[in-house]
């Protein structure tokens, strides 16, 4: 995966079905396999994606919703190869899509850019990317409609954090 180019990135969003204030992994599993793999399937098969990563957020943590509103969302972040309108090419399941002001994407939460070669944060938002592409290719190996249990990904989530000696929790 490429760097993103920091003035060319859009965000989206997709919710998470919620039973009243619980979060069930079968729904987000479900989000991913069913919503956000296909989305990226589509945006780059027209060759219109250069890079993508998404994170879960709330209104607490980056979504521009109302104050009412405490659904979890997957915060899907973008950079189109060309000028797009995403109202053209993005799902109705997408919604409050807006373009990023770069101020907003020049620092990630967390990560000290002056330790990055180059000091770039662009390096540090490819490997977010290449994070997330990992994470669409965890699923797709699984069987299609097969319901995947949450110690599966946990196992293979493991071994990720066991090549770092961190315990992840």
């Amino acid at each position: 995966m490429k760097k993103p180019d920091l003035d060319q990135m859009w965000e989206t969003f997709i919710k998470i079905p919620v039973e009243g204030d619980t979060i069930h992994l079968d729904d987000v599993y479900n989000t991913i396999r069913t919503k956000i793999s296909p989305l990226i399937v589509s945006l780059r098969g027209d060759g219109i994606l250069n890079w993508y990563c998404f994170l879960m957020h709330n209104r607490h943590s980056g979504v521009p919703t109302s104050e009412d509103d405490d659904n979890p969302y997957f915060h899907i972040r973008l950079e189109f190869t060309r000028d797009v309108d995403p109202s053209n090419v993005l799902p109705n399941y997408c919604v409050m899509t807006r373009k990023i002001h770069r101020k907003k994407v020049e620092s990630i939460t967390g990560i000290n850019k002056s330790l990055l070669k180059n000091e770039e944060i662009e390096e540090a938002w490819r490997m977010i990317g290449e994070q997330s592409e990992w994470l669409l290719e965890l699923f797709n190996i699984h069987k299609e409609g097969a319901d995947i249990p949450p110690k599966q990904i946990g196992q293979f989530l493991h071994f990720y954090a066991n090549m770092t000696c961190i315990a992840v929790r």
